[in-house]
């Protein structure tokens, strides 16, 4: 949200890339009591970002087993277009914290395929056939976030360098931005 509203506000002056980062990098089963006490310190960014919706896990829906299918899935929507891109990351984030849908399973990930527009057999299939390459792209990215000493999300890196841990508010980001780019025209 707050990266969005940083797009918008500055326009063509930056490019927000996302990339992959694994909270829960392999599969673990892990007690529903535990994850919705998890949840509950959802409230802390909640007050955060008024636009964004948190909510504690009163789905039926067994938790994500881990990252990597949902960031699997998100590297295939990348290649529809910058757009769908964008959709499909918001209908995860969407999905997950707001919804409470599992979004390490390939239906949830399918529907939410379709809930942006493209088409669920295709989105399938695509997913099945290219799950090895996404995988690994999704685990280089994962890869070098760690060689650059990267341990949290969310973190955003400035200019290739900066690295700016946890969630900062719209103004910070903007500020640090517009240092960058005016040392970068100083130089």
């Amino acid at each position: 949200m707050r990266l969005d509203q940083l797009q918008a506000d500055m326009g063509d002056a930056i490019a927000v890339e996302w990339k992959s980062f694994m909270l829960r990098p392999s599969t673990e089963q892990r007690r529903r009591e535990k994850f919705v006490e998890y949840t509950r310190s959802w409230s802390r960014p909640a007050e955060m970002e008024p636009r964004a919706t948190f909510t504690v896990w009163t789905s039926p829906s067994d938790p994500p087993s881990h990252s990597l299918p949902a960031l699997v899935a998100a590297k295939l929507a990348e290649q529809y277009g910058s757009e769908t891109s964008a959709a499909y990351h918001h209908a995860l984030l969407a999905a997950y914290f707001t919804d409470n849908r599992t979004i390490s399973d390939v239906d949830v990930q399918v529907a939410l395929a379709t809930d942006v527009g493209l088409d669920a057999d295709e989105f399938a299939t695509q997913l099945a056939d290219q799950h090895s390459s996404l995988a690994r792209r999704v685990i280089d990215d994962h890869n070098d976030a760690v060689r650059a000493g990267i341990t949290a999300v969310p973190t955003v890196v400035m200019a290739g360098a900066l690295a700016i841990p946890g969630a900062q508010d719209v103004e910070t980001y903007e500020r640090l931005a517009l240092r960058l780019i005016e040392r970068a025209d100083q130089a």
